[in-house]
């Protein structure tokens, strides 16, 4: 490894660069589901989501989620379609990314199995890309059929795409680089050199050989060999680590005042829903006062234009230790939750140089930083059923689920991992 984290592989600038487009061009969260919803009506809202939660939970299939999806837009003028696609906005600092990469001779593509292929065809011809690839939706009389198909759509066909590009330029797999975020990209990275990670999900976190979170100009020094400068921390990621080690206030008030815990949740869900309602009515173009304000100080740059879940698995976290455990259990369990994650992310970052080898997007300085803070929290629930080494070991159990690229969200599997240790210790 060098001393920037990457691997000593990564130091040849790659002649194709390849990316994904959801999630990593435009926002991940937002297209279909809210866009396209204008036009369908709450019903077809409610089963589009349904369709992308079953993907994201891993109990569908891309191709079959697709298809429920798009089989909700049958009827809808392929028009009216674009122009809501033309409204998505691009993430941040994506044309200079292009621009970068054309004036070092990269080649560039975009594969993507959710966009139409008109649709990725134009972002390609707007970023000056020299390939686009997108899924084959059928249209008759510029009616959508609900029909869908073509190899982008299939579970090995981003890598049949990307097979025939190399051949046609005579690429081998070390003249390639990817830049996905999710899963339906992995037999990309087996044909490339270098795989990066972008925001990425626990699949994609494990197979890269480098992570970036934040802008995606962050990808730049990776592939051109140059040493990766620690990024200074926005006021959206400091206001966001803020708020989230406020939840340690949740334990302190509910023990202080002697709160009753089905009082407590029921507080916590009713915040939830009013945060669900705010986020559905900023994604419709409407702003609701305080709750928006808050999101949009709160968000980092890629996630101002999409539907912001965080929030939504930290109140989880909290609440599952709440109605799980009995206290103090449930209380250092929040603590640990609260504190260890949020100084973890916001030290690792600050002053973190060294990589975990087996999580790229997390640094070794911001685990141990974590281990000590949420030691400190959890020391002030610490009664007669609760012992120093137990606290302890639930500590390091919740700060080894933080540190891991997981499948499960870290804000439900850190208090998980930390009150199950001190439930089973004496």
């Amino acid at each position: 490894m060098t001393k920037d984290g990457t691997s000593p592989f990564l130091r040849r600038i790659p002649r194709l660069v390849v990316f994904d487009v959801e999630g990593v061009l435009i926002p991940k969260r937002r297209y279909l589901l809210f866009e396209a919803s204008k036009l369908l009506g709450i019903l077809g809202f409610v089963k589009m989501l349904w369709a992308g939660f079953l993907y994201e939970s891993g109990l569908c299939s891309l191709e079959r989620a697709l298809q429920r999806i798009y089989r909700q837009l049958k009827g809808l003028a392929f028009t009216d379609l674009f122009k809501l696609y033309k409204k998505m906005p691009l993430m941040p600092r994506v044309k200079q990314v292009f621009q970068q990469l054309k004036q070092a001779g990269c080649k560039t593509a975009l594969i993507s199995s959710g966009l139409p292929q008109a649709f990725v065809q134009n972002l390609a011809s707007e970023l000056g890309c020299d390939y686009a690839f997108g899924l084959d939706l059928e249209v008759v009389d510029d009616r959508l059929t609900g029909q869908i198909g073509g190899d982008a759509l299939k579970p090995n066909g981003k890598a049949v795409i990307l097979k025939k590009i190399q051949e046609k330029e005579g690429l081998t797999k070390r003249d390639c680089a990817t830049v996905a975020d999710d899963r339906n990209n992995l037999p990309m990275f087996g044909l490339s050199g270098i795989r990066i990670g972008y925001n990425p999900e626990f699949q994609i976190a494990c197979k890269s050989d480098a992570v970036v979170k934040g802008e995606l100009g962050d990808i730049m020094p990776i592939l051109n060999g140059s040493s990766i400068k620690r990024s200074p921390i926005s006021k959206g990621e400091l206001i966001r680590e803020i708020i989230h080690m406020a939840g340690f206030l949740v334990p302190v008030f509910t023990m202080l005042f002697s709160l009753n815990h089905f009082f407590v949740v029921s507080l916590i869900l009713a915040v939830t829903g009013l945060y669900v309602a705010s986020e559905l009515a900023r994604m419709l173009g409407v702003n609701v006062p305080v709750m928006s304000t808050i999101t949009w100080k709160a968000a980092i740059q890629p996630e101002i234009h999409e539907f912001i879940t965080a929030p939504i698995f930290f109140a989880m976290g909290i609440i599952l230790a709440l109605i799980i455990f009995p206290p103090p259990i449930s209380y250092a369990s929040i603590a640990i939750f609260t504190l260890g994650d949020s100084f973890a992310s916001l030290l690792g970052k600050k002053m973190g140089n060294h990589v975990l080898p087996y999580n790229k997007g997390k640094k070794i300085e911001g685990t141990l930083f974590g281990f000590l803070f949420a030691s400190i929290g959890a020391s002030v629930f610490i009664g007669p059923a609760m012992s120093l080494s137990s606290m302890l070991l639930a500590v390091t159990s919740g700060m080894i689920m933080e540190s891991l690229p997981t499948p499960v969200n870290d804000n439900l599997t850190i208090p998980l991992a930390a009150g199950l240790t001190l439930l089973f210790l004496p």
